[in-house]
Protein backbone atom coordinates (compact mmCIF):
# COMPACT_ATOMS: atom_id res chain seq x y z
CA UNK A 1 0.00 0.00 0.00
CA UNK A 2 1.10 3.62 -0.91
CA UNK A 3 0.70 5.95 1.54
CA UNK A 4 -1.40 9.20 0.80
CA UNK A 5 -1.10 12.78 1.37
CA UNK A 6 -4.28 14.82 1.48
CA UNK A 7 -4.16 18.63 0.64
CA UNK A 8 -4.90 19.55 4.37
CA UNK A 9 -1.72 17.82 5.89
CA UNK A 10 -3.28 14.72 6.54
CA UNK A 11 -1.72 11.01 5.37
CA UNK A 12 -2.98 7.86 5.35
CA UNK A 13 -0.74 5.17 5.86
CA UNK A 14 0.10 1.60 7.68
CA UNK A 15 -0.35 1.49 11.10
CA UNK A 16 3.04 0.94 12.92
CA UNK A 17 4.03 0.84 16.48
CA UNK A 18 3.18 3.50 18.40
CA UNK A 19 -0.53 3.82 16.80
CA UNK A 20 -1.82 1.85 19.44
CA UNK A 21 -3.26 4.58 21.52
CA UNK A 22 -4.57 6.59 18.70
CA UNK A 23 -6.22 3.17 17.15
CA UNK A 24 -7.60 2.04 20.16
CA UNK A 25 -9.40 5.45 20.71
CA UNK A 26 -11.01 4.72 17.19
CA UNK A 27 -12.41 1.65 18.10
CA UNK A 28 -13.90 2.93 21.73
CA UNK A 29 -15.25 6.30 19.55
CA UNK A 30 -16.91 3.79 16.91
CA UNK A 31 -18.22 1.41 19.41
CA UNK A 32 -20.31 4.69 21.05
CA UNK A 33 -21.30 5.67 17.88
CA UNK A 34 -22.92 1.71 17.25
CA UNK A 35 -24.85 2.34 20.67
CA UNK A 36 -22.39 0.06 22.47
CA UNK A 37 -19.84 1.71 24.45
CA UNK A 38 -19.42 -0.28 27.40
CA UNK A 39 -17.98 -3.41 24.64
CA UNK A 40 -14.38 -2.82 24.24
CA UNK A 41 -12.37 -5.23 25.62
CA UNK A 42 -9.25 -4.45 23.66
CA UNK A 43 -6.32 -2.90 25.24
CA UNK A 44 -3.19 -1.42 23.52
CA UNK A 45 -1.00 -4.44 24.44
CA UNK A 46 -3.72 -6.47 22.87
CA UNK A 47 -3.59 -4.64 19.20
CA UNK A 48 0.12 -4.32 19.51
CA UNK A 49 0.59 -8.03 19.58
CA UNK A 50 -2.42 -8.15 17.32
CA UNK A 51 -0.99 -5.48 14.49
CA UNK A 52 3.04 -5.91 15.05
CA UNK A 53 3.55 -9.18 16.84
CA UNK A 54 5.47 -11.92 15.58
CA UNK A 55 2.58 -13.65 13.52
CA UNK A 56 0.41 -10.69 12.92
CA UNK A 57 -3.67 -11.67 12.25
CA UNK A 58 -5.08 -8.51 11.46
CA UNK A 59 -3.35 -4.96 10.03
CA UNK A 60 -4.63 -1.11 9.89
CA UNK A 61 -4.43 1.36 7.88
CA UNK A 62 -4.64 4.80 9.65
CA UNK A 63 -5.17 8.50 8.95
CA UNK A 64 -3.06 10.58 11.06
CA UNK A 65 -3.69 14.74 10.57
CA UNK A 66 -1.57 16.90 13.15
CA UNK A 67 -0.01 14.09 15.14
CA UNK A 68 -3.54 12.16 15.87
CA UNK A 69 -5.03 8.95 14.41
CA UNK A 70 -8.19 10.23 12.95
CA UNK A 71 -9.49 7.31 10.92
CA UNK A 72 -8.59 3.59 11.18
CA UNK A 73 -9.47 0.67 8.60
CA UNK A 74 -8.55 -2.22 10.42
CA UNK A 75 -8.65 -5.57 8.63
CA UNK A 76 -7.53 -8.92 7.76
CA UNK A 77 -7.42 -12.16 5.28
CA UNK A 78 -10.47 -13.90 4.38
CA UNK A 79 -10.40 -17.30 2.23
CA UNK A 80 -12.93 -18.18 -0.14
CA UNK A 81 -13.28 -22.62 -1.21
CA UNK A 82 -15.09 -21.12 -4.30
CA UNK A 83 -12.71 -18.85 -5.89
CA UNK A 84 -9.65 -20.68 -3.99
CA UNK A 85 -8.01 -16.97 -2.98
CA UNK A 86 -7.84 -14.53 0.02
CA UNK A 87 -9.91 -11.70 0.18
CA UNK A 88 -10.21 -8.85 2.61
CA UNK A 89 -12.62 -8.72 5.65
CA UNK A 90 -13.24 -4.82 6.62
CA UNK A 91 -13.58 -5.18 10.22
CA UNK A 92 -14.14 -1.34 11.02
CA UNK A 93 -14.26 1.57 9.72
CA UNK A 94 -14.20 4.50 11.31
CA UNK A 95 -13.24 8.61 11.30
CA UNK A 96 -13.69 11.01 13.59
CA UNK A 97 -16.39 12.82 13.64
CA UNK A 98 -15.01 16.10 12.88
CA UNK A 99 -12.66 14.90 10.44
CA UNK A 100 -15.62 13.82 7.90
CA UNK A 101 -16.22 15.29 4.98
CA UNK A 102 -12.55 15.26 4.04
CA UNK A 103 -12.05 12.05 2.10
CA UNK A 104 -10.53 10.21 4.43
CA UNK A 105 -13.31 7.08 4.72
CA UNK A 106 -13.24 6.94 1.11
CA UNK A 107 -9.04 6.74 0.86
CA UNK A 108 -9.10 4.20 3.70
CA UNK A 109 -11.41 1.97 1.72
CA UNK A 110 -9.38 2.81 -1.78
CA UNK A 111 -6.58 1.66 0.14
CA UNK A 112 -8.10 -1.77 1.04
CA UNK A 113 -9.31 -1.94 -2.89
CA UNK A 114 -5.71 -1.71 -3.42
CA UNK A 115 -4.23 -4.36 -1.53
CA UNK A 116 -6.91 -6.32 -3.23
CA UNK A 117 -5.84 -5.28 -6.43
CA UNK A 118 -2.29 -5.46 -5.94
CA UNK A 119 -2.14 -9.16 -4.36
CA UNK A 120 -5.35 -10.81 -6.60
CA UNK A 121 -7.83 -10.89 -3.97
CA UNK A 122 -11.24 -10.94 -5.38
CA UNK A 123 -12.97 -9.93 -2.63
CA UNK A 124 -13.05 -6.71 -0.14
CA UNK A 125 -16.34 -7.30 2.54
CA UNK A 126 -17.86 -5.99 5.18
CA UNK A 127 -20.97 -5.34 7.16
CA UNK A 128 -22.66 -2.08 8.95
CA UNK A 129 -25.52 -2.06 10.34
CA UNK A 130 -29.19 -1.94 9.49
CA UNK A 131 -29.77 1.18 10.57
CA UNK A 132 -26.52 3.28 9.87
CA UNK A 133 -28.13 5.18 7.13
CA UNK A 134 -25.19 7.31 6.59
CA UNK A 135 -22.86 4.32 5.98
CA UNK A 136 -24.82 2.57 3.98
CA UNK A 137 -25.36 5.67 1.53
CA UNK A 138 -21.70 6.28 1.73
CA UNK A 139 -20.95 2.74 0.67
CA UNK A 140 -23.40 2.65 -2.09
CA UNK A 141 -21.61 5.99 -3.36
CA UNK A 142 -18.40 3.86 -3.69
CA UNK A 143 -20.18 0.79 -5.62
CA UNK A 144 -21.01 -1.72 -2.84
CA UNK A 145 -23.43 -4.00 -3.37
CA UNK A 146 -25.52 -5.10 -0.21
CA UNK A 147 -25.76 -8.72 0.04
CA UNK A 148 -29.14 -9.23 1.07
CA UNK A 149 -29.39 -12.49 1.17
CA UNK A 150 -26.73 -13.52 3.56
CA UNK A 151 -27.36 -12.91 7.22
CA UNK A 152 -24.26 -12.79 9.64
CA UNK A 153 -24.20 -15.36 12.52
CA UNK A 154 -22.42 -15.61 15.59
CA UNK A 155 -21.91 -17.69 18.58
CA UNK A 156 -20.65 -15.94 21.75
CA UNK A 157 -20.63 -16.78 25.51
CA UNK A 158 -22.30 -19.37 26.68
CA UNK A 159 -23.59 -20.48 23.72
CA UNK A 160 -20.47 -21.03 22.24
CA UNK A 161 -19.22 -22.98 25.49
CA UNK A 162 -22.38 -24.86 25.15
CA UNK A 163 -21.86 -25.81 21.67
CA UNK A 164 -17.84 -27.46 22.95
CA UNK A 165 -19.65 -29.38 25.05
CA UNK A 166 -22.78 -30.95 22.74
CA UNK A 167 -20.30 -31.33 20.54
CA UNK A 168 -18.26 -33.62 21.02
Amino acid sequence: MRSHSFPDGAELREARRGDEPGILRCIQALATYEKEPDAVENTVEALGETLFGQTPRAFAHVVEREGAIVGIAIWFLTYSTWTGRHGIWLEDLFVDGEQRGRGYGKALIASLAEVCVERGYPRLEWTVLDWNAPSIAFYRSIGATPMSEWTTQRLTGTELEALVVRGR
